[in-house]
């Protein structure tokens, strides 16, 4: 993420929900806040993708080729990460990398929940002043600034007002890609000091696959480049590391084979893409009581 704006990645992602809204076949996918918390010329290109303006070029109809594909990803991933939300039932909810997350303004669900905003302050100015314009279904939502070359996450969290000792469900959406192995570490460590018993831990990660490659050529141009790939044996294994046990983890195509036939087969290719669900597991100390 270049110094002075927001991730250009966020961008991308809030993109593609607000082209998925409500145009999913066989699926009921909603992200009305989408098309809001986009800058102007993002939202200009929504626009005219859901309009169905034709691109003049090759390079302008591969492009769109690919918006299409990454919009019809967001609904298995959006979905996943919903449901595992809905089913923890937390007071909680701490967004690590929140970027143009809309849960807290379209999840009635989270009308008794504090949410946590976890983000650069680059992004959360630009964000915080499209949100207003929404109407919150969250109970609270608290904007926690986190520069990680000079902040502390843990101290962040507190000056915010995050209770360690009520149960949290930490969402890690499409983040841990981008970060070196001992910046996730160090994450997990926070998290796992600042998780009660019944805290929730959902991880949108990628693992190692060609297609995942390509994807990382075209992120560093964003200045973001990928960092980070796991096998599912070893995110298992990295969350265990710190405290969380795994109940779930899948790839967008078996997400996807849940929601309907049609977009199994347009996420064939999107194996690389995976969703792990963990909770708190019990302290050896604790259970020897």
């Amino acid at each position: 993420m270049k110094s002075g704006r927001e991730s250009q990645t966020a961008v991308m992602v809030a993109a593609a929900r607000a082209a998925a809204h409500g145009r999913t076949a066989g699926v009921d996918f909603q992200d009305p806040t989408a098309m809001a918390l986009l800058p102007d010329e993002a939202r200009r290109r929504v626009e005219d993708f859901r309009a169905g303006v034709a691109p003049k070029d090759l390079r302008g109809r591969l492009s769109r080729a690919f918006f299409e594909k990454r919009a019809k990803m967001m609904v298995p991933r959006t979905v996943a990460i919903d449901e595992a939300v809905r089913a923890a039932g937390a007071p909680q909810v701490v967004i690590l990398g929140a970027g143009l997350d809309g849960r807290a303004w379209r999840m009635p669900e989270l009308r008794d929940v504090t949410v946590f905003e976890v983000d650069h302050p680059d992004s959360q100015r630009e964000k915080q002043a499209r949100a207003a314009a929404l109407e919150r279904m969250a109970h609270e939502v608290r904007f926690v600034p986190v520069d990680f070359t000079r902040d502390r996450l843990d101290d962040a969290l507190a000056a915010a007002g995050h209770d360690p000792a009520r149960p949290t469900t930490w969402i890690w959406e499409g983040v841990v890609m981008y970060l070196e192995l001992s910046d996730i570490e160090a994450t997990l460590a926070v998290v796992r000091r600042r998780s009660a018993p019944g805290s929730r831990l959902v991880v949108m990660y990628a693992a190692p696959s060609p297609l995942a490659l390509l994807i990382g050529l075209l992120v560093r141009r964003l200045g973001e480049p990928l960092r980070s790939l796991f096998t599912a044996e070893q995110m298992r294994a990295l969350l265990a590391r710190h405290g969380f046990a795994v109940a779930r983890d899948d790839d967008m195509p078996a997400i996807a084979a849940r929601l309907s036939a049609d977009l199994a087969r347009d996420m064939r290719a999107m194996k690389h893409m995976r969703v792990a669900i963990a909770d708190r597991a019990p302290d050896r100390a604790r259970e020897s009581r």
